[in-house]
């Protein structure tokens, strides 16, 4: 009985140390390898890069604040959001008071920023933060809202500015999953070359 026993156990060990060495380490090996190979970009993280220095990744929203950036979506991510370490949404539900009282405020100050009148409609994703706090995207009509500051802001007409947005609205995955969206990032870095 004793040797059945430790016979189950060193099949066990061994079953446990080829599976950990086949799937923990020659397994995501050969993935990262093929990766590598086949989409480069996308396996070093898609870093977006100017004159040869990281600036940041397409995947990975970042703050813009200035009056001359399009501005991104709220983050929740870490103390002053866009905090790539502290990945998180608010989880704050409809019902909670704090966000209602943060999502007025935001609106309030868009109106502001943007000169509109107080019964503008603003787009949903200006006012509220992705699940991850790290959303590199806002929608084309929170990009439209924001073209008249930009293109005052930077001495460019309205028609430049609008055509730099449609030239960074990338359309749905596979022409049918998700909605257009428009990558704050690629576009601000976009504008600061012209």
């Amino acid at each position: 009985m004793l040797q059945n026993t430790f016979k189950d156990l060193r099949t066990t060990i061994i079953a446990f140390a080829a599976f950990t060495v086949l799937l923990g380490l020659a397994y995501p090996a050969a993935i990262t390898g093929i990766a590598q190979v086949v989409f480069p970009g996308h396996a070093d993280g898609s870093l977006v890069t100017r004159d040869g220095e990281v600036v940041g990744s397409a995947l990975v929203g970042q703050n813009f604040s200035g009056a001359q950036y399009f501005h991104p979506r709220p983050s929740a991510a870490g103390a002053d959001g866009y905090d790539a370490g502290a990945s998180s949404g608010s989880n704050l539900g409809p019902s909670s008071q704090a966000l209602a009282d943060r999502v007025a405020a935001d609106v309030a100050r868009i109106r502001e920023e943007e000169g509109l009148p107080a019964d503008a409609e603003i787009p949903v994703d200006a006012v509220t933060a992705s699940a991850s706090g790290l959303d590199p995207h806002i929608s084309p009509a929170y990009a439209d809202l924001q073209v008249a500051r930009v293109a005052r802001e930077r001495g460019l007409s309205e028609d430049v500015v609008r055509d730099l947005v449609q030239k960074y609205t990338d359309g749905s995955t596979l022409w049918l999953l998700g909605e257009p969206r428009v990558n704050v990032l690629k576009l601000n870095l976009a504008l600061d070359e012209m």
